[in-house]
């Protein structure tokens, strides 16, 4: 099993930026890859980005595409979201989940879940 932990959410004006990490400890060795979701009040999880753990290579929902960045570092087993251009439509609680392979975008490809960081972003 792996554990993971989030930071780095808060409060941010429209057209900041927030940087978000992930730690994982425990068994990360299995893990192929690694993203980060979001979920809105009322609304289902969503999918936002994700890396290959080896390759490094990245995936984004359109939503955020050119504007959030994936990126890890495998010495510290540890994900970041580096998030620009923030408007309201992100305003979600934040998580990081761990994944063996499957559909990048689904929920359900994933068996490790942090407890979620909170982004705020007041227009």
């Amino acid at each position: 099993q792996v554990q993971l932990q989030e930071s780095g959410g808060g409060l941010v004006q429209a057209g900041g930026s927030l940087r978000l990490s992930c730690a994982a400890s425990g068994r990360t060795f299995s893990t192929y890859a690694m993203a980060w979701f979001r979920q809105a009040p009322g609304k289902e999880r969503q999918f936002v980005a994700r890396i290959r753990w080896n390759s490094g290579s990245t995936y984004y929902a359109d939503s955020v595409k050119g504007r959030f960045t994936i990126s890890r570092d495998n010495a510290k087993n540890t994900v970041y979201l580096q998030m620009n251009s923030l408007n309201s439509e992100d305003t979600a609680v934040y998580y990081c989940a761990t994944s063996q392979g499957g559909d990048p975008t689904s929920r359900w490809s994933y068996s490790s879940w942090g407890q979620g960081t909170q982004v705020t972003v007041s227009s």
